[in-house]
């Protein structure tokens, strides 16, 4: 079945969001000639430069034009315009300033990215990067390794998922932000970096070739009859191609397991366009921008019929774009959830390319659920709360995922005894 719609889908994926890119950028929303939060096949940097000063009183004058709060959180926003007057003399002063500025919104989504900082998350929409292969997160402090990708140098080197990077090329990663170790372990193709890392209470040296890495966001498997798809993340153009593949993978199945744990979103229109999939038609996410102005987007309809039962797996870093998708299939009671409550982050970010080659992620909308459901700090409570405890972890006991093919077993059990009774 979906070898035959395949096509037909991505090309009402890109007919969507050209749509919805035109309709936001008439309505003040977004820029209609840069927008990846909506474009999925756009890439552009702005290579013209200015002075770290006027670099400065751009950025402040786009928040002054697009950020979703028009009040910004309560303050005079013209004072910000010469509170630096003169004294931005390099890029580096122009990155505090702005951040200092950006901070007094009282806003964690929307901030300064630097010309590093903004070819990484281009990247990330692209897929590729030139590293090892491995995912981390920054747990109080430490940097562990959450994933190793398959044919990797990672993998090759024999990197494992839970060892810790202590250093890399011999700087000490301790005190860190997870971008600025992201950083230090990327690298030119064909480049060598040293990582130290903590296994247990060995400390292990490995010596590994940076190569390009094309990053996967969906993998998929099937368990007898119940499939399993783990949508590690939103961000990727090639997300919507690798998640129908994922469901032509688990066909068959009776059951279906989305497994959105850790998955901190990414791409509007890949959690529009996966949502679509299994709901065919009515409001799938509505946007409320800046003075209050409201726009439904819709269901499209398709040649796909997914009609079996389905649980998401979410965790409190399923946000944003997962958060879309998981609210949409909660309100239509086409899934049920089961883990714990998940992120909460209901503003919808515009990223906009900045003079010297530098971004910004500037809060431009927040989003409801189709129900009118607001949950921004709120979060979406799973239909079954199971907490996964530190235990289970270290004895790689997946209590979350056990339970959802349960559930799923006690769904399709009297379809298949009905089955048979035919």
């Amino acid at each position: 079945m979906l070898n035959n719609v395949m096509k037909k889908l991505t090309r009402t994926l890109l007919f969507f969001a050209a749509a919805v890119t035109t309709l936001f950028a008439l309505n003040a929303f977004y820029n209609i000639n840069y927008n990846p939060m909506l474009n999925v096949n756009e890439k552009v940097v702005d290579t013209s430069h200015l002075s770290p000063q006027k670099l400065f009183d751009h950025a402040w004058q786009v928040v002054k034009n697009e950020y979703y709060d028009p009040n910004f959180n309560r303050q005079y926003w013209i004072r910000w315009k010469n509170h630096y007057r003169g004294k931005i003399k390099t890029e580096d002063d122009a990155k505090v300033a702005i951040d200092t500025m950006l901070e007094s919104l009282d806003d964690p989504y929307s901030r300064f990215l630097t010309k590093q900082e903004f070819a990484d998350q281009n990247n990330s929409i692209t897929s590729k990067i030139s590293g090892i292969g491995v995912n981390i997160v920054n747990e109080s402090g430490k940097i562990r390794i959450i994933n190793v990708m398959e044919n990797t140098p990672a993998q090759f080197a024999e990197l494992k998922v839970g060892d810790i990077i202590v250093a890399v090329d011999g700087i000490k990663v301790s005190g860190l932000s997870l971008a600025e170790v992201s950083n230090l372990v990327k690298g030119p193709i064909n480049s060598f970096v040293s990582i130290d890392v903590l296994r247990n209470k060995d400390l292990i040296k490995k010596k590994i070739i940076r190569k390009e890495i094309a990053i996967k966001t969906v993998k998929s498997s099937v368990d007898k009859n119940i499939g399993y798809i783990q949508l590690a993340s939103f961000i990727s153009n090639s997300t919507p191609n690798e998640f129908l593949e994922a469901l032509e993978n688990t066909d068959d199945t009776e059951g279906l397991i989305i497994d959105l744990r850790g998955n901190t979103g990414g791409l509007l229109p890949n959690a529009v366009f996966i949502s679509n999939l299994f709901i065919p038609e009515g409001k799938i996410v509505s946007i409320v921008g800046r003075n209050g102005y409201h726009y439904d987007i819709m269901a499209q309809k398709t040649d796909v019929n997914i009609d079996k039962p389905i649980i998401l797996l979410v965790d409190g870093a399923s946000a944003s774009a997962s958060e879309i998708f998981s609210g949409a299939m909660k309100d239509y009671h086409r899934a049920k959830l089961v883990g714990t409550k998940t992120y909460g982050k209901g503003m919808v970010q515009k990223i906009i390319p900045m003079p010297n080659e530098t971004g910004l992620n500037l809060t431009v909308a927040k989003y409801l659920t189709p129900n009118g459901n607001d949950i921004n700090k709120l979060g979406i409570e799973p239909d079954i709360v199971l907490p996964l405890k530190k235990s289970d972890i270290t004895a790689k006991h997946d209590v979350q995922l056990e339970k959802a093919k349960d559930i799923i077993g006690e769904m399709i059990e009297p379809k298949t005894s009905s089955s048979a009774a035919k």
